[in-house]
């Protein structure tokens, strides 16, 4: 278990505005706190550094797991999950369908977008029900 010191997960939780920073589900909505994610997963050698810490709902640090690449559906080569302490979420994704799915963009934004399944049909559920209400997407 890691010993995240407690500045360090505020930080973390800070800079990501309180959301997820792969599928942008902010927690207030989902009512639960995020986690942090170790982007390089501890058990491949990712350590506890800011820099491999980022905000997770449970739901993406689960379909994530112990895993930091798979294969572009595009080109079938392996690609990096999307990385949101270097990369810029709006580059790698965009909403689609009135911000009900998530599209990956590049090579780094579809690979998350399977592997992480941010488009499963409960997330996909609640979004249509958070834009009724003006929630979401996020800005």
């Amino acid at each position: 278990m890691s010993s995240i010191p407690k500045s360090t997960r505020q930080q973390v939780l800070t800079d990501a505005d309180h959301r997820c920073q792969y599928c942008r589900t902010s927690s207030r909505l989902i009512g639960m706190p995020l986690i942090l994610d170790h982007i390089m997963p501890q058990s491949l050698g990712g350590t506890d550094d800011r820099k491999n810490l980022a905000a997770s709902c449970y739901r993406c640090n689960e379909f994530k797991g112990a895993r930091f690449q798979g294969l572009d559906s595009k080109t079938g080569e392996l690609a990096l999950f999307f990385n949101p302490y270097t990369q810029v979420w709006e580059k790698h994704f965009a909403w689609a369908n009135g911000g009900s799915h998530i599209v990956g963009l590049t090579a780094n934004g579809r690979v998350t977008v399977i592997a992480l399944k941010l488009n499963n049909e409960y997330v996909v559920e609640a979004r249509g029900l958070w834009i009724a209400k003006d929630w979401h997407p996020p800005e």
